[in-house]
């Protein structure tokens, strides 16, 4: 949600800096801005995409090494050039732009307003600048102090960058519940919502922690110091991460490319950890942990949105191999209701951003009542991966495409990992059947390549029936969770009303809406359920309803009745998620693209939702 680009150089700014706000356009947002110092301070901002922004600037002075910019995802205030970042206060000395939520900010406007300001946008992020702006005005302050007592008056979520027009030379930046990395380079600084935008520069780079404040300037170098006032040494990293990650790679669209890369990506979430040979399954996070979890009282996974769906395939898991109780919790519902949570549970967290503010949220309350913190996410060195007192990495790369799919193969994966791992540690399953679910286990991504083998019959489904304007998606045990996924997918990208059930619930409902007009996806891949899925299937034709199927190799009785079916290769069925998921990925991907949607960006929806 919402993206932040920052340089300070000897470059031209607005060229680095608006081609790093088009690597975050995968982030969300609806509209964007700069803000660069030459002879003053020159900002463009325009409601809408990059593109628009490029074209205002074309013929404008941009000249200069220092600036700023902004891809904003509108919370306060409708998406229009006005309330677009960056903003600036009344003198216009200073211009900022601002990811989060100034929660305060209507007590701090009336005092602002009260000391003579005036306000031209709807937004929090102006209130912002224009305290910043009154505290260096009253002291005769330093960007950076004046950023800092501001910022102990704000209540809310911020990732900020702030330049100077009568001081060039100095680029601040400061986070709280928001993301923001600093990029080191050879004489010249970045700063951004990721690394993206400046991967190409530069791979060494620091995350920022809550409270802390960047100043980066070419005199000085980096210094950060907390909203305390208190020195913070900068722990650099750096990044194993390739550009091409970030490109199409021939692909039309980033969510294609994602979708193909998951034969990769789950070898790569099982790299290291498994072996068929050996008969082992490891994860390091778990095994300095591994006495807490083997005792634990119950696993509470919390997780939002597609994160929530691996979570409950993780529960089926876990309880299924390893025999403790789990529970999974929206990360949105779970710290207001007040649960009951102690020493002897364990909480998971499911974040592909590893910046889920309903997530952080969830984490920090169970850490406060003594839980065990464990973390699943994809981006290294993210706020979750922080917080976390363990955790795994699913090594799935850079996700552009908004939909998530490689990420829930590899959260999946990872889960089953470590649902091996404590059955073999608590003995809940025979040594025959852990050897076999992990020599299947490895045989998975080649699965997935055969599976992707099936796109061009994939792609004649979906022109067959995009032009429904709703649809049922049915599953069983381990395929209910895929049915959620499945339709949570074709709401996100193609906008066509989708709703996913166990298949046993349909008769107490979503049976009245079925007729020629509703297509039903049924996922029958699972041989415990097999019999009672293909009277549901019955149920569904007998009313007109068109059904496509997902089936196992050979599968005969649904074949025959179904309208469209899709065969997948068999495997246990603990498994099958990871193999199922993939038929209703490329189904949503090109229903969407049949229909005209933007599928790698979504209308209203962000990648990384950073604010509650």
């Amino acid at each position: 949600m919402c993206g932040i680009v920052g340089y300070i150089g000897s470059r031209q700014a607005d060229k680095l800096i608006i081609k790093g706000l088009e690597r975050l356009e995968y982030r969300g947002y609806d509209s964007a801005g700069i803000a660069i110092i030459n002879d003053g301070l020159s900002i463009f901002k325009k409601a809408g995409k990059v593109k628009a922004l490029r074209k205002l600037v074309a013929n404008a002075d941009t000249s200069g090494t220092v600036g700023i910019g902004h891809t904003r995802w509108a919370t306060h205030g409708e998406p229009n050039d006005i309330n677009a970042h960056p903003h600036t206060g009344n003198s216009g000395r200073l211009a900022l732009v601002h990811n989060g939520i100034i929660e305060n900010y209507g007590v701090l406007k009336s005092a602002l307003i009260a000391e003579g300001h005036t306000f031209d946008s709807e937004t929090d992020t102006e209130v912002l600048v224009h305290l910043i702006e009154q505290i260096q005005k009253d002291g005769n302050l330093a960007l950076e102090e004046a950023v800092r007592l501001a910022l102990t008056r704000v209540e809310g979520a911020y990732a900020i960058a702030v330049i100077d027009r009568d001081n060039p030379s100095v680029l601040v930046g400061a986070r709280k519940a928001s993301p923001l990395v600093v990029g080191i380079g050879e004489g010249e600084y970045f700063i951004g919502s990721d690394a993206s935008p400046f991967l190409d520069s530069t791979k060494r780079v620091v995350y920022l922690d809550d409270n802390q404040i960047a100043t980066v300037s070419l005199e000085n170098g980096l210094q950060i110091r907390n909203t305390a006032n208190e020195e913070q040494p900068p722990f650099i990293q750096e990044l194993d991460l390739q550009i091409e990650a970030l490109e199409k790679e021939g692909y039309e669209h980033f969510m294609l490319k994602e979708i193909y890369e998951q034969p990769k990506t789950i070898f790569d979430a099982m790299r290291g950890r498994i072996s068929s040979k050996e008969s082992r399954v490891t994860l390091r996070g778990l095994e300095e942990y591994a006495n807490r979890f083997v005792r634990a009282n119950r696993i509470i996974i919390v997780a939002c949105g597609t994160s929530y769906h691996s979570g409950l395939i993780g529960e089926y898991l876990i309880e299924d191999l390893a025999r403790i109780p789990v529970e999974v919790e929206y990360a949105s519902e779970f710290r207001y209701r007040n649960p009951i949570l102690s020493e002897r549970d364990i909480v998971i967290a499911l974040s592909q951003s590893g910046e889920t503010a309903d997530t952080m949220a969830a984490l920090e309350l169970a850490k406060s009542k003594g839980a065990l913190i464990y973390g699943i996410v994809n981006s290294v060195g993210s706020s979750i991966a922080r917080l976390t007192d363990a955790g795994s990495y699913i090594h799935a790369g850079p996700e552009i495409g908004v939909a998530s799919t490689k990420a829930f193969t590899g959260q999946v994966t990872v889960l089953t990992l470590l649902a091996l791992s404590l059955a073999r540690k608590l003995s809940t399953i025979s040594n025959t059947y852990f050897q076999t679910l992990v020599r299947e286990l490895e045989l998975i991504p080649a699965m997935v390549e055969e599976i992707l083998q099936e796109n061009d019959h994939i792609k004649y489904i979906a022109k067959e029936v995009k032009d429904h304007r709703n649809a049922l998606y049915l599953g069983r045990g381990y395929n209910y969770p895929v049915a959620l996924e499945g339709a949570l997918k074709l709401k996100e990208i193609s906008y066509v009303h989708a709703e996913g059930y166990p298949a046993a619930e349909m008769k107490h409902g979503p049976i009245a809406l079925i007729d020629e007009n509703m297509p039903v996806y049924v996922t029958a891949t699972n041989p415990s359920a097999y019999d009672k899925i293909v009277s549901n299937v019955q149920e569904v034709v007998a009313r007109k309803g068109r059904v496509i199927a997902i089936v196992n190799k050979g599968e005969q009785a649904i074949a025959k009745i179904a309208d469209h079916v899709i065969e997948i290769p068999s495997t246990e069925e603990p498994l099958t998620p990871l193999l199922s998921v993939i038929p209703l990925q490329l189904l949503s991907y090109h229903i969407a693209v049949e229909l005209g949607r933007n599928v790698d960006q979504p209308r209203n929806l962000a990648k990384s939702v950073t604010v509650e």
